[in-house]
């Protein structure tokens, strides 16, 4: 693997001292995304997981803030990070479904990596892209505004944890003894090599890293190292493979590529520390949808969903509230925790926000800043909406506590509407649309205020062709 070797030797120099290195304050604080992929809401110890530990997202949580109410862009992967990346949700975005689709050129589909990398920042993208499904353009990625690249193009081929290649900026790199579902290199030490390396060398100046880990999405695939000790511990029945790899050990697995990913956050957030610039750098953790069930595993195993109802490819909570925590030492409060309703569309406008820059026009987000420092007033959304086009096609929209969930859209775009109050019921088992059929009429308003006609697809159908 190429590696940065004056970045490697400023750290050896580090070392040598026992002391971190010592930069100038810097106007700008550093930005780090890092999103997990197809992780539960209660897949933390943090957020109530209690059949395996992870320690260091927990002492995240500690030192910064929990955000109990922070919503993913989708229920699946590749509009959910469209949303992300762009600021809009899914009644706007131009990627609103998994498949054969990908990021327009600019001036269309701007990042928040192109915002920031225009006021000065410094910007990478290591993992998975969240600019195409399926594409083998090695260069897109920097064309959107990322200065580094490392990791895989398509969706589909993160699905394996043993890559037979990913791009770097443009340009192939081989790992011939890997053969997708098995091998000697497994990508997310290969990612965190590559994150860790670029830490060292941007340390110093204004960056926005986004680390799109594959952890816990199947294929079910660990290192033995992280696997082994839960081997014995779990009652488990063996999955022979299909799409996915077979994996003798589902739960253990499981558990052991959930704590690999908190061993890497824990990484991070010491690297940062090592370098000395923890206090000039936000760091947020979330997940692009709710649980899986699939690859030999159910989210249901380890109650992955927590109190939520539903998992990924579902509207209800478990399929979009995600476990969030951000962390920004002497800035943000230690130990604290909000209710505050956010969005994977809000984070452009807060990283905007971080920045002291101006948030582009005609965006669906709202800045969080204000929660995460305590300062200031915090706008609020008046409603979050969601579309999606599997499973028959579903819409949901929050208004306050207020949820409505619409299904079999593709047949009746203006059916009826499940509501939910999820003051009273998180797990929304008891829907009373009967009750309150003037709260159903003005959801079903919202819904048709927030999606605007998409020329790629639609309730009912799918272009089959959307490459641009």
């Amino acid at each position: 693997m190429i590696r940065y070797l004056p970045s490697i030797a400023a750290a050896l120099l580090c070392f040598a001292s026992h002391a971190p290195l010592a930069f100038a304050e810097q106007d700008q604080p550093n930005i780090i995304f890092i999103l997990a992929d197809d992780l539960g809401y209660g897949d933390l110890g943090c957020f109530g997981q209690q059949n395996f530990e992870t320690p260091h997202l927990d002492q995240m949580a500690r030192d910064g803030m929990k955000l109990t109410q922070h919503y993913a862009g989708s229920t699946v992967c590749a509009p959910s990070r469209a949303c992300l990346l762009t600021g809009t949700h899914t009644g706007h975005v131009y990627q609103r479904f998994n498949g054969n689709i990908q990021f327009r050129e600019d001036p269309h589909d701007i990042t928040v990596a192109k915002v920031l990398k225009e006021a000065g920042y410094h910007t990478a993208m290591i993992g998975k892209s969240g600019l195409s499904c399926r594409s083998e353009d090695g260069a897109m990625p920097n064309r959107k505004g990322f200065d580094h690249f490392f990791g895989y193009i398509g969706h589909g081929a993160a699905h394996r944890y043993y890559p037979e290649k990913l791009y770097r900026n443009g340009a192939e790199v081989l790992y011939p003894n890997n053969h997708g579902k098995e091998g000697d290199q497994y990508s997310g030490d290969l990612f965190l090599a590559d994150a860790l390396d670029y830490l060292e060398l941007h340390a110093g100046q204004p960056f926005f890293l986004h680390l799109s880990l594959q952890q816990p999405h199947a294929d079910l695939a660990a290192p033995d190292e992280w696997k082994e000790p839960f081997v014995d511990k779990f009652d488990d029945k063996p999955f022979i493979g299909d799409h996915y790899r077979a994996e003798p050990h589902p739960k253990a697995t499981f558990a052991g590529m959930v704590t690999y990913l908190d061993d890497t956050v824990g990484k991070i957030r010491a690297k940062l520390e090592d370098l000395g610039i923890a206090d000039d750098t936000l760091i947020i953790f979330s997940s692009d949808n709710g649980a899986m069930s699939e690859g030999g595993w159910s989210r249901e195993n380890f109650n992955s969903s927590g109190p939520l109802r539903g998992g990924k490819r579902d509207l209800y909570e478990g399929g979009v509230r995600v476990p969030t925590i951000a962390c920004w030492p002497g800035k943000v409060a230690a130990g604290s925790e909000s209710s505050h309703i956010s969005a994977f569309w809000d984070f452009l406008p807060t990283a905007c926000d971080a920045a002291d820059i101006d948030t582009p026009d005609d965006l669906d987000g709202i800045s969080y800043l204000p929660t995460l420092l305590g300062e200031g007033d915090q706008p609020e959304h008046e409603y979050l909406y969601w579309e999606f086009y599997e499973r028959g096609g579903k819409q949901a929209v929050r208004w306050g506590d207020w949820k409505g969930v619409r299904l079999n859209v593709n047949d009746a775009p203006d059916g009826p509407l499940e509501l939910y109050d999820l003051s009273t019921d998180i797990g929304e088992t008891n829907n009373v649309a009967s009750k309150h059929p003037d709260v159903v009429e003005k959801l079903a308003k919202m819904m048709d205020k927030a999606h605007v006609d998409s020329t790629l697809v639609s309730f009912g159908k799918r272009a089959k062709k959307a490459k641009q």
